[in-house]
């Protein structure tokens, strides 16, 4: 093959899904924020080097450098996409910045389930603790009076410290005006 028909083939004339693979590939990185340089250590970190100007080629070249089976693969793994994704028209998916915030909510989404869980796993601890403090001051007027005098001091010792005045090192071995 002559220069001229690697040009050619490199060039305007090749198939539609490589310039949808090299503008899938420029949208990626760059909605991520990362330089050609960071996109080549996570390809090697993935097992697919590639070096960053071949990358800038791919991306932006006159004519642009195509992408071989072994690259494409390691572009699906690092931006974590099909190779359907990969070859598919970039227009067809929102802008980055809809995307980042697809991700921003998904990630949320599931920090929101973890949190909401964690909560109630404590209500069910708590209502159990209070069904047993509350048979113990059943027993009579007594256990029920010192269940509340703890429970009072308790509370205050909580507030004394997590008092504002606790949490400047200065202040350490004081006790707050006014107690």
């Amino acid at each position: 093959m002559s220069g001229e028909e690697g040009a050619d083939r490199a060039g305007p004339s090749r198939p539609v899904p490589e310039d949808h693979v090299a503008a899938r590939i420029k949208l990626e990185r760059e909605a991520r924020g990362w330089s050609t340089v960071k996109l080549a250590e996570e390809m090697a970190d993935a097992g697919h080097p590639i070096n960053q100007s071949a990358i800038w080629r791919i991306e932006s070249g006159k004519p642009r450098r195509r992408v071989n089976l072994d690259e494409a693969l390691g572009f699906c793994k690092v931006f974590d996409i099909t190779m359907q994704d990969l070859i598919g028209p970039p227009g067809e998916l929102a802008t980055p910045r809809i995307r980042q915030l697809v991700r921003d909510y998904v990630r949320g989404t599931r920090e929101y389930r973890q949190l909401r869980a964690a909560i109630d796993r404590n209500q069910m601890e708590l209502h159990s603790i209070q069904m047993e403090l509350n048979a113990y001051g059943d027993k009579g007027p007594e256990e029920r009076g010192q269940v509340d005098e703890l429970l009072r001091l308790e509370e205050r010792a909580t507030a004394r410290n997590s008092h504002p005045s606790r949490a400047h090192p200065g202040n350490q071995g004081q006790t707050p005006s006014g107690q």
